[in-house]
């Protein structure tokens, strides 16, 4: 589901150049998905009552395998975006429903680490999804990559239909209920942190151009640079799963912070070919915690009610998602990457103030 989502991000330059639209509009192409993900995800929820997850789920899967047969087959920007509408449709009902499933699947106490496991497979993505999606387009085009990955979500959909249990549904959640989750000030806090996701996204979205024409790498580089960026996001997620359950304020302070810091000196030292690298792996290791951190806050925050605010929490992931990539659009195509890097560094000022108070008031909670 990921790299499908992220599948462009490596792909952006040869995708804009074969469906003749600048760079910026390619932002479009993680745009669209993430603004219906977020519309969908709670509404998937919702409307599947008392469906069984493993049915949802599958289902979801062969959608998903559709809409990148599509996204190959589209001759032009129109009928590539519309293959991504539906892409965003089955992310926000995957994710939805598998972010938390943890505490179904494992014994009582391995609920955290068996939600950083699920969430591994989002920094899995980024160290195999996006830069072997990038490396197949490189040898055999973008439309290649994919068909690939449609290949992969029919073995994934296999699996899961093989693997899972059935994963009755608990009980069925109305709009009322999945409302009354925005009365829990944890849950607001949590919800509004999740604006770490819009500045790595106004930046990352464009990090591809940003390696080749700010820092000079040459096309080569692009798949060996994501591939290093994406282990270590996996790296980033298991040790911030792990810090989470105990100080999930501080974790997710130290990786706002971080990310803070490393768009500002991208933005001064990322023409420089080692320092862009070596800011890449930090980026990298920052940003694979950020998805079970916040998960981590969001099941701590309503243990009572996890599938319901993580449909919130999906919500506005996906548009933080979408935020990102809007804003980095107009601002690539005026002001440059360079600008770009240090207007994303200001979205992460926000989340990094709110936990800074947050722990400061709630030591506990560290």
């Amino acid at each position: 589901m990921v790299t499908t989502e992220m599948l462009p991000v490596g792909l952006l330059v040869p995708i804009t150049g074969d469906l003749n639209v600048s760079v910026g509009m390619g932002g479009l192409a993680l745009f669209v998905p993430a603004i219906l993900a977020a519309v969908f995800a709670p509404l998937v929820v919702i409307g599947s009552r008392r469906m069984g997850r493993r049915v949802i789920l599958c289902g979801l899967l062969a959608l998903l395998t559709g809409a990148n047969l599509a996204s190959a087959w589209s001759p032009a920007m129109p009928m590539f975006l519309a293959a991504r509408v539906l892409v965003g449709f089955c992310i926000g009902g995957i994710w939805a429903i598998a972010g938390g499933l943890a505490g179904r699947l494992v014994r009582q106490g391995k609920a955290g680490l068996a939600t950083s496991i699920i969430f591994g497979g989002v920094a899995v993505a980024s160290v195999l999804g996006v830069p072997l999606g990038a490396f197949i387009g490189e040898l055999a085009g973008w439309r290649t990559a994919f068909v690939a990955m449609a290949a992969l979500c029919a073995g994934v959909l296999l699996l899961n239909a093989l693997a899972l249990p059935p994963l009755l549904a608990q009980h069925a959640l109305t709009a009322r209920a999945l409302a009354s989750q925005l009365a829990n000030p944890r849950v607001r806090l949590g919800l509004g942190i999740t604006l770490i996701v819009a500045g790595h996204f106004m930046a990352y979205t464009f990090v591809r151009p940003l390696l080749q024409s700010h820092a000079g790498f040459s096309e080569s580089w692009i798949g060996p640079l994501l591939f290093a960026y994406g282990m270590a996001g996996v790296a980033g997620n298991f040790a911030a799963g792990g810090a989470a359950a105990r100080r999930p304020s501080a974790t997710l302070l130290i990786i706002a912070a971080a990310l803070l810091a490393i768009l500002l000196a991208l933005g001064g030292t990322g023409h420089a070919q080692t320092a862009a690298a070596a800011l890449l792996l930090g980026w990298g290791l920052a940003y694979g915690g950020v998805s079970v951190a916040l998960q981590n806050w969001m099941m701590r925050a309503a243990p009572d009610s996890i599938e319901a605010v993580t449909a919130l929490f999906v919500a506005l992931f996906n548009l933080g998602i979408a935020a990102g990539s809007l804003l980095g659009m107009p601002s690539v195509d005026a002001l440059g990457l360079r600008a770009n890097l240090w207007l994303a560094s200001v979205l992460m000022a926000f989340p990094v103030l709110a936990l800074a108070r947050e722990l400061g008031a709630r030591p506990a909670t560290r």
